[in-house]
């Protein structure tokens, strides 16, 4: 395969918010402007008017349009019908990747790539778990089922990408060691992320950036935050940015604790207006891969304090002290505290931008997957060729 020829590339995944959009925006951007024509396939039911905005950016980049069909979160029967009108579209389209990210999206890609496969294409089908699916436990009988179910699409597969070790790490413990290719590439943000954002006038003094749900821990940064306040002795502020199912759940706890007028509570918005908003981005998810939320604010040379899961500890560092303990709010708080009362914290704790722009460049990323793209589809056409002559 001719290393000039473009390819025509589709991503399917379900829901366009969080990392798993951000990280296909960065893919889409970097190789449409390497000459590629790119597509994406995802729900039609989720997001809003903030993520509208952010396909308007990217709609410039996708020389194969932008698909959206319904895609429930959970599976029902009402999937095989989206399948085959996904099929359809996909096939009309006549890629040469099909590159799924989550576990519907990933879903998706395989099945339809293996379906074109039978009508003698030469597709190259991909998965990216970004957490999903991986966030189950053995000992449940859903995540039985989950894991099974990921353990079987391995035959569906011709490569697994892994966007750190945790991932890479969690998938061999939990599904069982691949059967397939596999390849460790990092998230990466662009340069453009890597602009120092500087703190308004009226910054508070904690921000939380993210979806509004359990998992994520924002019910964990309220009360850390009451916690912190006791520590320091003093009235604090902070804010909460981002949409999601559990949002008035914890207006209400926050209004119960007295904290109302102490923690605001913004819409999803983009990054670099929530980062101008203060100096600390606290992030205490109970479960992560590797949050671009964290790599964002890094670039922006914010003070990031988060909790010791998935991949954030190969982001900061495996002994930073700006890790915590999951699902703590006292060790939450002791950093908090310490972040806003110890002389010179943020540079002592955070690593050196060059660092993290050495590991984490959406470049970098993007040359990786390309490559991966490239030698999949070389290998394909090599058996094709052998098989038939």
């Amino acid at each position: 395969m001719s290393e000039q020829r473009p390819l025509r590339i589709i991503h399917c995944f379900r829901s366009p918010v969080g990392g798993i959009f951000r990280h296909v925006r960065d893919l889409v951007i970097e190789h449409s402007k390497a000459g590629h024509e790119v597509g994406i396939l995802c729900d039609s039911s989720t997001g809003g008017e903030h993520e509208d905005a952010l396909f308007d950016d990217i709609r410039p980049y996708l020389a194969l349009g932008l698909t959206r069909v319904p895609i429930r979160r959970s599976i029902s029967p009402s999937d095989i019908g989206m399948l085959w009108d996904a099929y359809k579209k996909i096939k009309s389209l006549r890629p040469d990747v099909l590159h799924g990210h989550g576990a519907k999206g990933g879903v998706l890609a395989r099945l339809a790539g293996s379906a074109l496969r039978v009508n003698r294409y030469c597709v190259a089908r991909l998965y990216t778990a970004h957490g999903g699916s991986l966030h189950y436990s053995r000992s449940s009988l859903l995540g039985q089922f989950v894991l099974r179910m990921e353990r079987l699409q391995e035959y569906l597969t011709d490569a697994l990408v892994f966007i750190c070790e945790y991932e890479r790490d969690t998938y061999t413990k939990r599904v069982g060691r691949p059967r397939t290719q596999t390849r460790l590439i990092y998230n990466g943000i662009s340069e453009r992320d890597f602009e120092l954002v500087p703190t308004r006038s009226d910054a508070v003094h904690f921000i939380y950036v993210g979806m509004l749900r359990d998992l994520k821990g924002p019910d964990l940064f309220v009360d850390a935050f009451a916690k912190t306040e006791r520590l320091i002795g003093r009235p604090l502020s902070a804010l909460m940015i981002g949409d999601g199912p559990d949002r008035d759940r914890y207006r209400e706890m926050m209004v119960e604790r007295g904290l109302g007028k102490r923690i605001g509570m913004l819409p999803a918005m983009r990054v670099q207006q929530a980062f101008a908003m203060s100096q600390n981005l606290v992030v205490p998810s109970r479960a992560e891969a590797m949050p671009y939320i964290v790599l964002e604010g890094l670039g922006a040379g914010k003070t990031i304090i988060a909790t010791r899961v998935g991949g954030i500890p190969e982001a900061l560092g495996k002994d930073s002290e700006a890790l915590v303990a999951p699902d703590n709010a006292d060790d939450l708080a002791r950093v908090m505290a310490d972040a806003i009362r110890v002389p010179e914290w943020h540079e002592k704790t955070m690593p050196p931008i060059d660092q993290v722009r050495a590991v984490f460049s959406a470049t970098v990323m993007a040359k990786d997957v390309l490559k991966l793209y490239r030698d999949l589809l070389e290998r394909r056409a090599a058996k094709t060729s052998k098989a038939t002559s």
